[in-house]
């Protein structure tokens, strides 16, 4: 029986910090299908041609910021989840504003980067979309 891939958007705008992310979330669960992109440009193209089960946005991103992206992704009828890993968002104030945007969780870079994997598993849980299987 063959497993169907947990497919997830990471949207970055940092390389490094896009490199470590997809090696970090194909270390934890092989059944990951990680797909990185630098724009929400790019995230909203491939989002149109294909579905995820999980969208993790960066705020700072060129030309359409991560908040707008996320507006748009739920506009489009997005219903997986979508959280945000940036480095922007230690004040209560920016995390409402994100949240208000219609993700679902907000992790900030460093600070919370110990509960990134656990906060991911949780996520695709309660969509129904994880395996659990390493």
């Amino acid at each position: 029986m063959t497993e169907s891939k947990v497919r997830i958007l990471y949207v970055e705008d940092n390389r490094d910090s896009r490199e470590m992310i997809v090696a970090l979330l194909r270390e934890t669960n092989q059944n990951y299908e990680v797909t990185a992109v630098e724009t929400a440009a790019e995230a909203l193209d491939l989002n149109g041609s294909n579905s995820f089960d999980l969208y993790i946005l960066d705020i700072w991103l060129p030309g359409m910021d991560g908040v707008e992206l996320c507006r748009r992704l739920r506009e489009r009828g997005v219903t997986k989840p979508i959280m945000f890993f940036s480095a922007m968002g230690v004040q209560t104030k920016n995390q409402d504003y994100v949240l208000s945007a219609g993700a679902d969780e907000f992790l900030v870079k460093t600070v919370d980067f110990e509960r990134f994997t656990d906060t991911v598993d949780r996520l695709l849980d309660r969509a129904g979309t994880s395996d659990n299987s390493d």
